[in-house]
């Protein structure tokens, strides 16, 4: 059986990723940020998933205002990495592991989870900026990636107990399949951070705080935020903390917390990254 053993929460800023791929992890100002990446890695490479299952958004890469699922799940053999305007990044392609994904695109529909199912999908920073995060710079990616698409750009965002709910079917999906697999799920964006307007750099570092303190343990409780909630507390792009509760709805009850790391500033973000095993 397939099981769900682990979750990673983490901030997607793009220039995290540009940082990784022109050497810049050791200069003064990416140190301390990179410094806290280095015991997720060492994590990682022990904890070998056979897939990972990431949920971000997409940054006009794959969709734009044409076309705006509100949950597309990708069931590609392989996913090319987007150009977002100054080139792909040089990393490895992102292979998929298409058995499975069409297995939960089949199961989260009939949990009545409305998903758009989709073949021909280029990832951007919000996937592999994760990736990086925890894989660093490897030939190929040693773990077969599904995307779970969230639209957090375009208002109406799905809530966050819709997210929490989400994760629970990827659970309930998951253990379904019938091969001995260790899956982990991500959750990714956030922290508190805004790009645009009046509150352009905000920054809540109380409230970021607060949110890895209760994401273990009080999960319920994270679901019942609200959109107005998020955007006064988090930043307008704050609102992507939604998907961490996809990762925590897919965990089991009881988590064990075996990395936590806040930094700021990454670019004008509060970058924060938690990893659970379950129990």
């Amino acid at each position: 059986m397939a099981e769900v053993k682990f979750g990673v929460a983490t901030s997607h800023v793009p220039a995290i990723g540009v940082a990784i791929d022109n050497g810049k992890e050791d200069e003064p100002y990416w140190a301390p940020l990179f410094e806290g990446y280095e015991g997720a890695r060492k994590w990682m490479a022990d904890a070998r998933p056979d897939v990972v299952i990431l949920a971000y958004n997409d940054h006009a890469s794959a969709f734009d205002l044409s076309l705006i699922p509100t949950f597309a799940i990708g069931v590609a053999d392989e996913f090319p990495i987007a150009d977002e305007g100054y080139g792909p990044r040089d990393i490895p392609p992102v292979f998929g592991y298409p058995e499975l994904a069409w297995h939960l695109a089949e199961s989260l529909i009939l949990d009545e989870f409305d998903m758009t199912i989709v073949t021909d999908l280029p990832v951007d920073h919000g996937l592999t900026v994760p990736m990086s995060i925890v894989y660093g710079k490897p030939e190929t990616w040693p773990v077969r990636v599904i995307p779970l698409a969230v639209n957090v750009i375009q208002y109406p965002p799905p809530t966050a107990r819709r997210c929490y709910d989400l994760g629970r079917a990827i659970r309930r999906a998951v253990h379904q399949w019938d091969e001995d697999l260790t899956v982990a799920v991500f959750g990714t964006g956030g922290m508190s951070h805004q790009l645009q307007g009046e509150r352009a750099g905000w920054v809540n570092t109380p409230f970021d705080t607060s949110y890895l303190n209760r994401l273990g343990s009080e999960p319920e409780a994270l679901a019942e935020v609200t959109h107005t909630e998020l955007l006064k507390e988090a930043g307008s792009e704050g609102i992507e903390l939604v998907m961490w509760l996809i990762m925590r709805g897919a965990m089991s009850r009881e988590v064990r917390e075996v990395h936590r790391h806040y930094h700021v500033p990454a670019s004008n973000t509060a970058a924060g990254l938690i990893i659970f095993e379950g129990t």
